[in-house]
């Protein structure tokens, strides 16, 4: 009976390692010999690893992890050098695929896989556009200043704080067009977190119930729920 238990419990453990994880990362670095590759996300407040692979000729490999809910992952590039890249992407149970370059690692990268990456490439395809119009404002502001043109400079000023309304407003209307994905809290939290709390309280009541139980609802719920309490 005991030499049965023991092969019991041998066979549990092997199945246990061999388990096959909630998401799979396949990536292709192109330009890519030498280097390590980490699979990082966040958890309670700290990123940390949950796997990495030194690579040694082939730019082609897989990292995996569990998920309990759609969340953002990091893919870093240590090229050995004092140069680091990250990629940010959101994944969800399943695969995800990830081609990029060596030259461009975050540029160039085309990530396809959960449903919420796809959203978030809506999300980032517009407000690139208004980021890049805000850096134009940047240099115009400069050279506005270096001419002494103070007519031009409170325009562009003007310019810049309306610049920066609309990408509010745009990242609150995109949330709330999206309440049945978890990007919409995700955003609310990384780009609407320091916005009134009457557009985070929108939201976050907007929300449909799946998304509300989701990691990002739970902790967008819990940001809104704090600073109603310091406003008291």
């Amino acid at each position: 009976m005991r030499k049965i238990s023991f092969l019991a419990v041998a066979l549990l453990i092997i199945a246990c390692g061999n388990k096959e994880k909630d998401l799979i990362v396949k990536a292709n670095i192109k330009g890519l010999k030498k280097g390590t590759i980490y699979l990082k996300k966040i958890e309670d407040t700290t990123i940390i690893t949950v796997d990495s692979l030194v690579i040694n000729g082939n730019s082609s490999f897989e990292l995996y992890s569990d998920i309990d809910s759609p969340q953002i992952f990091f893919l870093d590039l240590d090229k050995h050098s004092a140069e680091k890249d990250r990629l940010t992407f959101f994944a969800d149970k399943g695969v995800t695929e990830i081609n990029t370059t060596l030259k461009n690692f975050v540029f160039d990268a085309e990530i396809k896989g959960s449903k919420q990456q796809k959203i978030l490439n809506d999300y980032k395809s517009m407000i690139s556009k208004i980021n890049n119009r805000y850096l134009d404002l940047i240099k115009e502001s400069f050279d506005a200043q270096k001419d002494g043109d103070t007519a031009k400079l409170e325009a562009i000023n003007k310019e810049s704080d309306n610049n920066i309304k609309r990408k509010y407003l745009y990242t609150v209307n995109f949330a709330l067009n999206n309440r049945n994905s978890e990007v919409a809290p995700y955003l609310a939290l990384s780009e609407l977190y320091n916005a009134q709390i009457k557009y985070l309280d929108t939201i976050n009541n907007s929300l449909s119930p799946h998304v509300k139980s989701s990691k990002y609802g739970k902790e967008l719920e819990a940001f809104v729920k704090k600073i109603k309490e310091n406003e008291k």
